[in-house]
């Protein structure tokens, strides 16, 4: 999905297109249209996502925690993409920082299951297979079947680690973009990915972005002081960076048919983990 299809699904349901304002174009394109973001989906197999998201809004709103707020209580299926609107956030004060997650996560981490809906697992290899397939030819065969070789295993060796964390609410992508610092302070945002399962899913995230994406090691330290711990002291540290290093080839290959950079940026990470060097630097995409 380019953004010229995505504004055809905004038309589609009833929106201003002359108002909209793309803001990113990723796993979902999404729009500033006046005082509303609108978050158009790939397709019609993540419409299940799409209606968990936004009841998961509404139960981190009964909770206290400062996140994204959806304007309308279910989400719409245009020409079989998942549309759903939400509050525009106000404008960032500043860039979001390692250190501005920290707490967002220990608020959710001290969070109970929900009550009303049920939170899956963190599939973290789920979307390999739909990301490649998206690929189709654009990327090398023997790629795929070498990120479909590894997910094959890691996902058994994730499935039995055993965390030092008790297990519950994460949010699933903890990156500082997934936070906004507004002026009453920072605010959670892309909450798609939200699950329950170990919370050094969340950890390891920034973790990976020292290893392979220029984070700054003073930016890492400050985070783990916020929090409270460096997932890195765990011994399963290891299997859930491969597993998601995995996911995040996969997730750039769907680009792959449409963006040469991407296409680039896909070869990169492949060769990186066929030569076992965990220092090549990764780019974000």
């Amino acid at each position: 999905m380019d953004e010229a299809r995505a504004r055809e699904i905004l038309a589609a349901a009833g929106l201003p297109v002359a108002e909209a304002r793309l803001i990113a174009l990723g796993e979902n394109a999404v729009f500033a249209v006046g005082a509303l973001a609108v978050k158009v989906g790939r397709d019609a197999e993540v419409f299940e996502r799409a209606e968990r998201e936004v009841a998961l809004a509404g139960w981190l709103a009964g909770a206290g925690i400062p996140a994204a707020r959806a304007a309308e209580e279910k989400p719409l299926l245009v020409d079989g993409h998942p549309v759903t609107l939400w509050h525009r956030l106000p404008e960032a004060v500043r860039p979001a920082e390692p250190r501005d997650l920290a707490p967002l996560l220990r608020a959710v981490h001290a969070l109970p299951e929900p009550v009303g809906f049920t939170l899956p697992r963190r599939d973290l290899l789920g979307g390999v297979e739909r990301w490649l397939r998206l690929a189709g030819d654009a990327i090398d065969p023997a790629d795929a079947a070498f990120l479909r070789e590894r997910r094959d295993a890691f996902a058994p060796a994730a499935a039995a680690l055993t965390p030092r964390l008790t297990p519950g609410p994460i949010h699933g992508d903890a990156l500082p973009r997934n936070v906004l610092v507004g002026p009453e302070g920072p605010v959670l945002m892309d909450l798609e990915t939200f699950s329950s399962d170990l919370r050094e899913h969340d950890l390891v995230v920034l973790a990976l972005s020292r290893d392979r994406y220029g984070l700054d090691p003073a930016a890492y330290e400050a985070f783990t002081e916020a929090y409270g711990w460096d997932v890195r002291e765990w011994e399963g540290c290891a299997v859930l960076r491969g597993a998601r290093e995995t996911a995040s080839c996969a997730w750039v290959a769907q680009h792959a048919p449409t963006n040469p950079a991407a296409l680039a940026e896909f070869e990169r990470r492949v060769a990186s983990l066929r030569d076992g060097d965990p220092e090549v630097r990764w780019y974000p995409f």
